[in-house]
């Protein structure tokens, strides 16, 4: 008689299969992983904090191509291969578990013929959000200005569905955590002004303004002149639009320039530059701070605010979802290499504060925003985009909770023949 043969594995099962050889000391397994039969692996924890989605049979080889990377996991979820339902921040452990780790070569292995034996999927991804594509030399005037449109041009009723009521694309400053987004803008932009130490009738140039909420708030609450510059034509637009609703034409308005192409030596009295520093280079830093300091007065001050990333962490290899779906070409220098590029120049560093705490808590709000937003967002922008700016929000967050990122606002003095002219301490900013 002959025996019955034994069900074939599933290739659900293959899937469980290696995800618990890659999680075997991933202690304790807070989170569910729903495969596309229905099945699951429940978390170690009761109830999972989010649950982990494979859409497809598919979807495994497209994250795990070449071994797990930054780029092609967010790349799966992009594509709607996996999907994260519930805290999208919660998650970033998992991934940076299954991208960090030195598998040993017995694993990678087992791993790997776990994986040969799912099906690749035919699965395409033509439409929605794309890698981009620059064309020119790198940090050329032309480049920047397609980088910068990449992001920022997606949709102004893309963004104003999340961020504050004017639209402040950076870190918010807060009292205490439980401070409502639209506060602790308003309160950053009032800090950036104290300290400045803005005085009615001077000039300002804010170096990336973004909407304009900061000339705004500067012309109006101090009185200074503001000039603020950007690449982004649909930021110029709205912010000159905000502007004139204000009344403020005759000391405050917005122009689509590269702060490369300014020409006018020593005629601001304080400088600022805010969440723009992050699109500069490397490569353009001392030119950066060059230009900065001609265009500054003596005497002058330029507030810098920039994201950092540690010196002690090694710089990325190969492409990331960061530099192809989010801010091209962009690049994070440690604070020490920053401010080493700015007294290059002959710049003194006056005052170095970190807001790493305040940004994380910026960042939770926009991706609380932007989810609650989702039906709003998915009429102005396509599936891809969404799922691009959720997993920045979120990943971003986790990155600055955790310390990798963080965020310094760099007071920056051009001495008048060694006289500073500043005050002995900080108390008029804290009033």
């Amino acid at each position: 008689m002959t025996k019955p043969s034994p069900p074939l594995e599933s290739t659900a099962n293959r899937a469980l299969a290696l995800f618990q050889l890659l999680l075997d000391d991933y202690h304790p397994r807070d989170f569910a992983i729903s495969f596309w039969d229905g099945s699951e692996w429940p978390a170690e924890t009761g109830s999972p904090r989010f649950r982990l989605i494979i859409k497809h049979r598919g979807a495994l080889r497209r994250m795990f191509r070449n071994t797990a990377s930054d780029l092609s996991i967010s790349e799966a979820y992009i594509r709607g291969d996996l999907d994260v339902e519930g805290d999208l921040e919660a998650a970033m452990p998992l991934a940076h578990h299954l991208m960090g780790r030195r598998w040993p070569a017995s694993k990678l292995l087992r791993a790997g013929w776990q994986l040969v034996r799912i099906p690749a999927g035919s699965r395409s991804w033509e439409n929605g959000r794309q890698a981009v594509k620059l064309q020119g030399r790198l940090h050329s005037a032309e480049r920047d200005r397609q980088a910068v449109t990449y992001h920022y041009n997606v949709s102004n009723d893309f963004y104003s569905l999340w961020l504050d009521s004017r639209m402040v694309y950076s870190c918010g400053y807060f009292e205490t955590p439980d401070h409502d987004l639209d506060t602790a803008q308003e309160r950053k932009l009032d800090y950036l002004c104290r300290k400045l130490r803005l005085q009615p009738g001077e000039r300002l140039l804010d170096i990336g303004c973004g909407w304009g909420g900061l000339i705004l708030h500067a012309a109006r609450h101090y009185g200074v002149d503001a000039l603020g510059i950007t690449l982004s034509e649909n930021q110029a637009k709205l912010a000159n639009e905000r502007i004139a609703q204000a009344g403020l034409q005759t000391r405050c308005r917005a122009e689509l320039r590269d702060y490369r192409a300014l020409k006018e030596a020593g005629n601001f009295d304080k400088l600022v530059s805010v969440g723009m520093f992050e699109h500069v280079g490397q490569s353009q830093l001392p030119v950066y701070f060059k230009h900065a300091w001609q265009l500054l007065r003596p005497g002058g001050v330029f507030l810098n605010h920039g994201i950092a990333r540690r010196q002690a962490d090694p710089e990325p290899v190969g492409p990331t979802f960061i530099g192809r779906y989010v801010f091209p070409d962009g690049g994070l220098v440690s604070v020490s290499r920053a401010l080493h590029c700015a007294e290059e120049v002959g710049f003194e560093v006056r005052d170095l504060e970190s807001l790493r705490e305040h940004y994380a808590l910026t960042l939770r709000h926009w991706a609380r925003r932007l989810e609650l937003h989702r039906e709003q967002a998915l009429q102005v922008v396509d599936q891809a985009t969404y799922r691009v700016w959720r997993l920045f929000l979120s990943g971003s967050a986790y990155a600055f909770a955790t310390g990798p990122l963080n965020i310094y606002q760099a007071l920056l003095l051009k001495p008048d023949q060694g006289r500073s002219g500043l005050p002995l301490t900080r108390a008029d900013w804290y009033r």
